[in-house]
């Protein structure tokens, strides 16, 4: 199978290529998944799983991305919940090798059903982004209707689902950016739209929750506006300041086939729209790696 490998840690980006790889095995509850889009986070080739397994063993040559959308094409022994010919979407594991490949091998538990009606290319830009947003915000931060959230980088992967759902919940939504995002802050609804490159961030007054996904010191200033009882999530890295009455929570996204499965009815009756910038064929996916905008590898 055609395969997007990387080879030498230092190398970056500049180190992947279109490579030949044998056809991936199907361990006890595997699912093996015919990729027909998949998705990256240009910050993976950084990540320690993306060079060694669970045990810390050298696994190149790897194959990054984690989010894909396709048919599942074979079951491992004892994968029970999912048949051969169904449409899924979901995360490949951290610490094996990705979807950046014709094949992967998914554990089944990471993967949900896909309605008919959504397309691959919207599946596969979901998953981390999707189950980010909804972990930091009713996870781990508990929104609820009527409270007010700040959504830093509202306009990126993450904060654009964050924002959708937020509203869906009822919640009074801030977003903050650069003044080229103000625009696509209106189109999400976004209630209030603080550009950090004109406006001051503690203009943005009290808030019930912030999501970060920028850390230091913009993070580190957002503690001042969590009201009393609130919350600051971050994905970013561990908190330094936290709130003087309130919590500071930083969290790595986690596979979540029911959370999934919510996204996906999101999906299909329109009240969720992920970002895509660029739909590219796997071939191009080393040079997608070192380009701005988010951007879908479509297999076929």
């Amino acid at each position: 199978m055609r395969a997007i490998t990387a080879q030498d840690r230092a190398a970056g980006a500049g180190g992947l290529s279109l490579t030949d790889l044998p056809y991936p095995h199907a361990a006890e509850n595997d699912v093996i998944v015919r990729v027909h889009a998949a998705g990256f986070t240009r910050g993976e080739l950084d990540w320690p799983g993306t060079w060694t397994d669970r045990a810390g063993r050298d696994r190149t040559p790897t194959v990054p991305g984690h989010e894909l959308s396709g048919v599942v094409a074979e079951l491992g022994y004892g994968t029970t919940g999912l048949t051969v010919g169904q449409r899924v979407f979901g995360l490949a594991d951290w610490t094996r090798n990705g979807s950046l490949a014709e094949y992967v091998a998914v554990e089944a538990r990471n993967l949900a059903p896909l309605p008919a009606d959504v397309d691959h290319v919207t599946a596969a830009a979901l998953p981390i982004s999707g189950l980010t947003a909804w972990q930091a915000l009713f996870d781990h931060a508990h929104l609820r209707t009527g409270q007010t959230v700040l959504i830093h980088g509202v306009a990126g992967a993450v904060g654009t689902v964050a924002a959708q759902l937020a509203r869906e919940v009822g919640a009074y939504v801030i977003g903050t950016g650069r003044a080229s995002h103000r625009t696509a802050a209106g189109e999400l609804g976004v209630h209030k739209f603080v550009d950090l490159d004109s406006e001051r961030l503690e203009d943005a007054g009290d808030v019930d929750v912030v999501l970060d996904v920028v850390g230091g010191e913009l993070r580190d200033r957002s503690t001042a506006l969590v009201r009393p009882g609130g919350t600051l999530v971050t994905i970013a890295d561990p908190p330094t300041v936290h709130p003087s009455d309130g919590r500071a929570v930083f969290f790595v996204v986690e596979p979540d086939r029911d959370q999934l499965a919510q996204l996906a009815t999101r999906l299909g009756d329109g009240r969720l729209v992920p970002r895509v910038t660029t739909v590219r064929p796997l071939a191009d996916a080393p040079t997608a790696f070192t380009e701005p905008g988010r951007t879908i590898i479509r297999m076929m």
